[in-house]
C-alpha cells in the first residue's frame, strides 16, 4: 500500500504499564500479563511522543494498567504539552493523591478519566478485588479542587446494570463534564469472564431507556456517551474507525498495535519502538496494512453498503469467536458465524459470580 493513500493517525494510546493495584475481571489488558512485564524507559517514551507529534498525532491518552505507577508520568505529560499534544489520563484513582494530581496539572495534563466500578461501595470493592471506592471518591474531590475536567467512566455488565439509577445519580451528583456508560467489550479478561458478565436483554433495554432520558436531561451541561454491548447488536461497530486508520497503541513493552487488544490474535507480529520509528511502522508495518481499508474484506462484507462504516467489525472479536481474524465479525446478523454470539448469550443465562480476577499470569 502506497504511503500517499494512508492518512496519518490522530490519536495515540500510550499504555505505560500493565501493573495495576486493581484486579478488575473485565480488564482489556492481555490475559498473559507476565509475558509483557518489561516496560519502556523514560527516554524511549519521550522519543515516542516526539515521533508521534511528527507523525501527526494530536491527542495522547495515557493509560495502563495504572499509569500513576509510573514515576515519570508528569515528565511525559510535560513533553506532550511542549509538543502541543492534547493529553488525558485514565486512572483507577487509587493512587491519585492531591499532590500527584497537582503535579500533573502543573505539567499540563488536560483531562482526567476516572473509573468507578459500581456506585455502591461494597460492590465496587468486590468487582475491583480490593477496597478502592473511598479512594476513588477522594480522587474526584481532589480533581475538582484542581479544576480538572473529569470524565466518569463506568463499565456496565450484568452485576451493576440493575443499579443504573444509582450510577446516573452519581454522575448527576458529581456534575462531571462527561460520563461514559461503557458496556463490557468481550476481549482480554472480559472474554475469560464472559458468562458471568453478559447482561440480559431485559437489563440492557431498561438501561437504554434510563440513560437516554438522562442524556436529554443534561443536554448542554454534560456529555453522555453510551457504548452498547456488541453481542446484542445487529451490526458490528467500526472498530476505531477502521484498523490502522486514525489510531495506534504503544504497549508497555514497546510493541505498536493497531488497537489495544490486538494481542488477542497470536498469529500477528507487532513491530516495536525499540527498533523502529513510528512513521515507518504506521506506513509500512505489515500488521498495520493487514486489515486496513476495505480491499481485504471477505463476503458478505465485500458487497455490503456498510463496509466503509464498520470495516467488517472487530478483528479481535472475530478471532476470539471463530479462530479466524479475517472473517466477518460474528456480531453481524449476516455473518455465517452469528450463531456463536447467540450461543454465548444463551450460555450466560445463569452466570457464575466466581470471577477469574486479573492477575499477572504467564
Amino acid at each position: 500500500m502506497a504511503t500517499t493513500t494512508v492518512d496519518r493517525p490522530m490519536a495515540l494510546l500510550a499504555e505505560l504499564t500493565y501493573r495495576c493495584p486493581l484486579q478488575c475481571p473485565y480488564c482489556s489488558n492481555p490475559v498473559e500479563l507476565g509475558k509483557y512485564s518489561e516496560e519502556l524507559d523514560t527516554e524511549t517514551w519521550l522519543r515516542v511522543l516526539r515521533e508521534a507529534a511528527d507523525l501527526g498525532v494530536v491527542q495522547a491518552h495515557f493509560s495502563g494498567g495504572e499509569p500513576l505507577l509510573r514515576k515519570d508520568l508528569a515528565e511525559l505529560v510535560r513533553e506532550a504539552r511542549a509538543l502541543d499534544i492534547y493529553t488525558d489520563l485514565s486512572t483507577g484513582a487509587t493512587l491519585a493523591t492531591k499532590e500527584r494530581l497537582a503535579e500533573l496539572k502543573e505539567a499540563g495534563l488536560d483531562g482526567l478519566q476516572l473509573s468507578v466500578l459500581d456506585p455502591r461501595a461494597d460492590q465496587n470493592d468486590w468487582l475491583a478485588g480490593t477496597k478502592s471506592f473511598e479512594q476513588k471518591c477522594a480522587a474526584f474531590e481532589f480533581a475538582k479542587e484542581l479544576d480538572f475536567p473529569v470524565t466518569l467512566n463506568i463499565v456496565l455488565h450484568r452485576h451493576n446494570l440493575d443499579a443504573i439509577e444509582e450510577i446516573i445519580a452519581l454522575a448527576r451528583d458529581w456534575a462531571v463534564e462527561r460520563v461514559e456508560f461503557a458496556h463490557v467489550q468481550y476481549t482480554g479478561w472480559a472474554y475469560e469472564n464472559r458468562a458471568a458478565l453478559l447482561p440480559t436483554r431485559a437489563q440492557l433495554e431498561r438501561a437504554q431507556l434510563l440513560v437516554s432520558a438522562f442524556e436529554k436531561e443534561v443536554a448542554g451541561q454534560m456529555r453522555v456517551l453510551h457504548v452498547l454491548p456488541d453481542y446484542y447488536q445487529d451490526v458490528p461497530k467500526g472498530c476505531l474507525q477502521g484498523w490502522g486508520s486514525v489510531f495506534l497503541t504503544v504497549a508497555p513493552d514497546g510493541a505498536v498495535l493497531p488497537c489495544q487488544t490486538a494481542r488477542e490474535i497470536p498469529t500477528l507480529e507487532f513491530p516495536n519502538v525499540k527498533t523502529q520509528d513510528l512513521e515507518s511502522i504506521w506506513f509500512h508495518a505489515p500488521v498495520f496494512q493487514k486489515f486496513r481499508g476495505t480491499d481485504w474484506l471477505p463476503e458478505p462484507c465485500r458487497d455490503c453498503e456498510r463496509k466503509e462504516i464498520d470495516f467488517g467489525g472487530c478483528r479481535c472479536q472475530a478471532f476470539l469467536l471463530t479462530g479466524d481474524a479475517g472473517v466477518t465479525d460474528p456480531v453481524c446478523t449476516q455473518s455465517p458465524h452469528h450463531q456463536l454470539v447467540e450461543a454465548a448469550i444463551a450460555a450466560a443465562s445463569e452466570p457464575s459470580t466466581d470471577f477469574q480476577y486479573r492477575v499477572m499470569r504467564r
